[in-house]
């Protein structure tokens, strides 16, 4: 088979497998999720055939790669260093870890590796909704240096998402209040809600607040705050039932905007 060989990758979440040359060169990939081998040599379709046997679990389509969305052509002509779509869940908090890791010994923990756990935990569980049509970005960046935790875009529409930890505390919410266990009560949902409305603005779309509590001991809400989901990292599965607002194409045109670092610079 010439050399031929599969080489396994992930790409926003799902597996691809792509047939290689010796020399490293792309002839063919699968899509697993629609059962696709797209080939970019037509002349190897049986070598990339029988090299993908082994992966094969049942019938697939083979031809060429679809031709490109508006929304694909877009994200092409992304610079690396204006595209979002890469940051890790926590990524601001992150490179300040790295660049400021603070004192060896401590009598208490830094409290932002408290915030870096609270965030990691929501961006896995926004992250794994992405095989249900759902994209997530992380850590994106407002001008005055505030950021966006999470933003969620998917068929149930868009979410800007702010994950608090809440480790073994009891929590307590009263619009605009949130108070942790024996703690100042602080007006975070103001501060939830305006992130969302910045997002609105530069989306041109209705972005909607989400707050989420990662792992709180238990959770008291008396009445629902105004314009703001309250969630506990546990529930954030929940908005992959969420649907009938946004077509796949719409979804896709939105994040391609949306991962661009200059439509939030001009806020």
């Amino acid at each position: 088979m010439d050399g031929l060989r599969v080489v396994p990758t992930w790409r926003h979440g799902q597996e691809r497998l792509y047939v290689c040359l010796p020399d490293g060169g792309n002839v063919a990939w699968y899509d697993r999720e629609t059962a696709r081998v797209n080939l970019l040599r037509d002349d190897r379709e049986g070598e990339v055939l029988a090299a993908l046997g082994p992966f094969l679990t049942g019938p697939v389509t083979v031809g060429p790669p679809p031709v490109p969305t508006p929304a694909e052509l877009a994200r092409l002509t992304l610079h690396p260093d204006d595209d979002l779509a890469p940051n890790r869940p926590g990524e601001a908090l992150l490179v300040a870890l790295e660049r400021e890791p603070g004192p060896a010994h401590r009598l208490r923990p830094d409290p932002r590796r408290r915030a870096l756990t609270a965030e990691q935990a929501a961006g896995g569980a926004l992250d794994r909704l992405d095989g249900a049509g759902w994209r997530t970005l992380h850590s994106v960046p407002l001008p005055g240096g505030d950021r966006i935790h999470h933003l969620v875009i998917g068929p149930g529409g868009l979410f800007a998402v702010h994950a608090l930890p809440a480790r073994r505390r009891r929590v307590h919410v009263t619009d605009p209040l949130v108070t942790l266990g024996r703690r100042e009560p602080l007006p975070l949902l103001r501060r939830v809600r305006a992130d969302a409305d910045r997002a609105s603005h530069a989306l041109t779309a209705e972005v909607h607040a989400v707050l989420v509590l990662v792992d709180p001991a238990n959770v008291t809400v008396p009445q629902p705050p105004r314009s703001v989901r309250v969630l506990t990292d546990g529930e954030l599965p929940d908005l992959a039932r969420l649907g009938g607002m946004l077509k796949p194409a719409d979804v896709e045109a939105l994040h391609a905007m949306a991962r661009d670092r200059a439509t939030w610079t001009r806020l």
